[in-house]
């Protein structure tokens, strides 16, 4: 394997989570600095409510996948960086699982700080805004609801959709969608190579 290929994918991922996360706080700040009040404190009765609905309703998934997804995003981009560079199959396979060395460890040291600040912030965070917008008796409704044993029954049913859909979907457009990644794949190839001999 090229001795500077590794490198640079990993250099590529660093640099696009690095970016990712910088726009992230970039958003964050105008909005920090022009953020209201903050909400009060839910009573001790929308609280207890609100407690009951965090048991089943998760809104720091979002952020914990996102998490997740960089490592996942650094594997795919290493993976097509090899492929553009016409990395032999077995040189590729190998760097792919050096780079997965790093890319679990950037999970395992990641995913602890990201859950554990969700554990933290979470309630804070959703309480006043669910206290803000629901009564006490619109709070038990919800929670009702999230607690239903057909919701839950639902939501089991919800892979098995999606994957119905994504069959038919694939079945339907993969030859299109196929070709249309090919010319991009070799396009993305051909300008990579172009700015890797330009020094």
């Amino acid at each position: 394997m090229n001795a500077l290929l590794r490198p640079i994918a990993l250099l590529a991922a660093a640099t696009a989570l690095a970016a990712s996360l910088s726009a992230h706080a970039q958003a964050a700040a105008p909005a920090a600095a022009a953020a209201p009040a903050p909400l009060p404190a839910p009573d001790a009765e929308k609280q207890k409510v609100i407690d009951r609905i965090l048991v089943v309703f998760h809104p720091e998934n979002g952020i914990l996948q996102y998490v997740q997804s960089q490592g996942l995003n650094a594997m795919q981009q290493s993976s097509i960086a090899l492929t553009t560079a016409h990395v032999p199959p077995d040189k590729k396979d190998k760097a792919l699982k050096d780079i997965s060395t790093d890319v679990q460890k950037y999970i395992d040291t990641s995913m602890p700080l990201a859950v554990a600040s969700a554990k933290k912030n979470t309630n804070p965070s959703v309480g006043p805004i669910l206290a803000q917008n629901f009564t006490a008796d619109e709070l038990r409704q919800i929670a009702a609801l999230l607690e239903s044993p057909l919701k839950q029954r639902f939501e089991k049913l919800v892979p098995q959709m999606e994957e119905a859909v994504g069959k038919k979907v694939q079945a339907d457009i993969a030859p299109q969608v196929s070709a249309n990644i090919k010319t991009m794949t070799e396009a993305v190839g051909t300008k990579l190579k172009v700015a890797a001999t330009v020094q």
